[in-house]
């Protein structure tokens, strides 16, 4: 998860940079890495062995795919040993020194029998209305986008897609733009600029790459999926925002 991906982007970066003592574990250099006052290395999801859980809540447990005698390099602990060792060095004696001992540690604890949460007490709330020259931003990330693992891999990074926004034919028509133009979408604190691609969807929504151009839909924009956002040709995008709601 880089700070990018996050609901508040703004407010995320705001947040570091009042922390008193930052310690970042990493695999490549983020922008959590310019706020941290020590940066440890950790190993990736295919270094090491570890747990995953389904989206019925079951736990998986997996093994490393690269093992050490596969590697040319000398492997990166896990994020359980960094915690581990940072522990013994403030004296906080965890007793978990390797992954075998945290699985069984957490066996010996079984499931939870207490009792549940209640049922959520919010409401839901009605579905955004866009008006003529509005959409519901929707979006994903690329499978290869601007992800800071990609960095330095040139011949990986130009098989990326070219990101494109995407609207229906009548949305499009509405807006007064056709395909290939330079569309704008603009939210509460900017705009992000892309060529159009009609695509047969909903109307009044507009597609975006959510990390494949600046620094994010939700950084440039103010907006993630499900926000009401304005949208029109580019040569508009020079204009001062107009407060939309979220």
């Amino acid at each position: 998860m880089e700070v990018a991906d996050l609901p508040e982007p703004a407010r995320a970066r705001e947040a570091l940079s009042e922390v008193g003592f930052l310690v970042s574990l990493e695999l490549r250099p983020s922008e959590v890495t310019e706020h941290a006052d020590v940066v440890l290395p950790v190993a990736a999801v295919v270094e090491k062995a570890g747990t995953f859980l389904n989206w019925e809540g079951r736990a998986r447990l997996f093994e490393a795919a690269l093992k050490p005698d596969q590697m040319t390099r000398r492997l990166a602990p896990s994020d359980a040993r960094v915690l581990q060792m940072l522990a013994d060095a403030m004296d906080v004696h965890l007793g978990l020194p390797d992954l075998r001992t945290a699985r069984g540690e957490l066996d010996r604890l079984g499931a939870w029998d207490g009792p549940r949460a209640t049922d959520p007490l919010e409401t839901a709330v009605g579905l955004p209305r866009p008006a003529t020259g509005e959409a519901v931003l929707a979006g994903h990330r690329l499978l290869l986008d601007q992800g800071r693992l990609q960095e330095g891999d040139d011949a990986l990074a130009g098989t990326r897609h070219v990101a494109r926004a995407r609207v229906s034919p009548a949305t499009a028509a509405e807006a007064g733009v056709k395909e290939g133009d330079l569309l704008a979408v603009t939210g509460l604190f900017g705009v992000v600029e892309l060529p159009l691609q009609i695509t047969e969807m909903p109307d009044r929504v507009v597609w975006l790459p959510l990390n494949s151009t600046g620094g994010g839909v939700a950084s440039d924009t103010g907006a993630l999926p499900g926000a009401l956002v304005r949208i029109g040709p580019a040569t508009l995008a020079g204009e001062a925002p107009k407060e939309v709601e979220a």
